[in-house]
């Protein structure tokens, strides 16, 4: 036996080709690879974004304090939520919320449930992709606010044209979000279901819907947003009473504290419905962790 054939025998052995085996090098070779990291995966940091808004206000109301910001073109933090304050104390917040969330609850809801239904439509059957694609690319470009007084016209000035403003503008990007998330299932996957007999309910409700949920709830993000966008615009057109309403007439007697308390529930509003977004997201996604 030659040199190098011993030398081949003993590394398919795992042994040091030169010989004996030292303990510390056997030892070495069988330790354990370490931790390397969780995959770029989201690291949940507390009071970040509290400080954020926290820095933003105190700058803020230091320079409206100081004169470097004109209350005139800018009112101070304080002043806007003194005007809140009265919102709170007449009563009138709540009958202008109320008009609002009644609204958007409405309509992102109706608008959401369709286009999640028309998106899975396009995503798994041929036929309803090949006539309801090139309608929704169609139909998505249009500034819904430019439709907003044929909608007064099919609807009147109440409440239908506001809520079916609302449901037009988070239909589309529902619609768009749903049938892409659809498209990206990983294809093996399904394969690999019907491999195993399962029925095409089956696959829809095990692989499908859960691979494309995480599209789904960005295009909920997105939606409501452009939902709370709509919301502001129909309650200016024609509404006593909502956010929008209370934000129209703020601007129009220059009542700047006023319109940054409008403003700011507006803001909240965004930031509850992220949140409770998010909720899901957790809820929905917990087999991804």
């Amino acid at each position: 036996m030659t040199l190098s054939d011993t030398s081949a025998k003993a590394s398919a052995h795992g042994e040091p080709a030169g010989g004996d085996a030292s303990p510390g090098a056997a030892d070495t070779r069988l330790q354990p690879v370490p931790f390397r990291g969780g995959g770029f995966r989201p690291v949940r940091v507390r009071f970040v974004g509290l400080l954020v808004f926290a820095v933003i206000l105190v700058l803020w109301e230091a320079g409206s304090q100081s004169g470097v910001i004109s209350n005139l073109v800018l009112p101070a933090p304080s002043e806007a939520f003194e005007a809140f304050r009265q919102l709170v104390e007449t009563g009138q917040l709540w009958r202008h919320l109320g008009a609002s969330l009644q609204r958007l609850i409405v309509g992102w809801t109706l608008g959401m449930s369709l286009g999640v239904a028309v998106g899975l439509m396009i995503g798994l059957f041929s036929l309803a992709r090949a006539g309801l694609m090139p309608l929704v690319s169609a139909l998505f470009p249009i500034p819904k606010i430019a439709l907003l007084p044929l909608f007064v016209i099919w609807f009147g000035i109440g409440e239908g044209s506001k809520v079916a403003t609302i449901l037009f503008g988070s239909f589309f990007p529902t619609v768009i979000a749903t049938s892409g998330g659809v498209d990206n299932v990983d294809r093996s996957l399904v394969r690999m279901g019907q491999s195993f007999g399962l029925s095409w309910w089956s696959i829809v409700r095990k692989i499908i819907l859960p691979g494309a949920m995480p599209a789904i709830l960005s295009g909920a993000r997105i939606s409501a947003s452009i939902a709370i966008i709509l919301l502001v615009a129909a309650e200016m057109i024609g509404a006593e009473y909502g956010v929008g309403a209370f934000i129209l007439m703020a601007g129009s007697l220059f009542a700047t504290d006023q319109l940054l308390a409008g403003v700011a529930i507006l803001s909240a509003m965004g930031l509850i419905v992220g949140w409770l977004i998010g909720r899901a997201e957790r809820w929905l996604l917990r087999w991804r962790s």
